[in-house]
C-alpha cells in the first residue's frame, strides 16, 4: 500500500450473496440489494454503484477545481457516468465514460475544470491504466 499521511475517511461495507445479494455499510446509511446487470432483479448492481461513487467524487473534484481557478460551478452542473461490463475471450473488464454538462460555462473553461478534475479524484486515479476512460464535456 501507498504511504500516507493521513486516512480521512473510511468506508466499510458487508455484502453476502455477490451480484444477486445485499450489501449495507457498517454505519447502516447505505442498505441495497444487489442483483445481476439485465435480470429482473430489483436491486442495483456493482456498475451502478461505482458510476454513481464515481461520478459523484468528480463533481466535487470539479468544485475543488473551481475554487482554485476562481471560477463559480453552475447550479445545474451535472454528470451522467456510464460504467460498462464487458466480456471479451472469457475474461471480464470495465470501461467508462463520464459525461460532463457545466451548462453556461465558456468551452475551454469547462475543459480546464474537467481535466483538472481527471487529475486529482480518487476514482480517475485508480482507474487511470487500468481501464478505457473517456470523458466527454457535453
Amino acid at each position: 500500500m501507498t504511504q500516507t499521511d493521513k486516512v480521512l475517511y473510511t468506508g466499510r461495507t458487508h455484502t453476502t450473496g455477490g451480484r444477486d445479494g445485499a450489501s449495507r455499510s457498517s454505519d447502516g446509511r447505505l442498505d441495497v440489494k444487489l442483483s445481476s446487470p439485465g435480470t429482473s432483479g430489483d436491486g442495483t448492481n456493482p456498475e451502478q454503484l461505482f458510476a454513481a461513487g464515481w461520478s459523484a467524487c468528480f463533481e466535487g473534484a470539479i468544485g475543488l477545481a473551481a475554487r482554485k481557478m476562481k471560477v463559480s460551478v453552475p447550479a445545474d452542473a451535472a454528470i451522467d457516468a456510464e460504467v460498462d461490463l464487458c466480456l471479451v475471450d472469457g475474461a471480464y473488464f470495465l470501461q467508462a465514460r463520464l459525461n460532463v454538462s457545466l451548462p453556461g460555462l465558456e468551452r475551454d473553461v469547462a475543459q480546464a475544470l474537467v481535466d483538472a478534475a481527471h487529475q486529482t479524484c480518487p476514482y480517475s486515479k485508480a482507474t487511470r491504466g487500468n481501464i478505457d476512460v473517456v470523458i466527454n464535456v457535453v
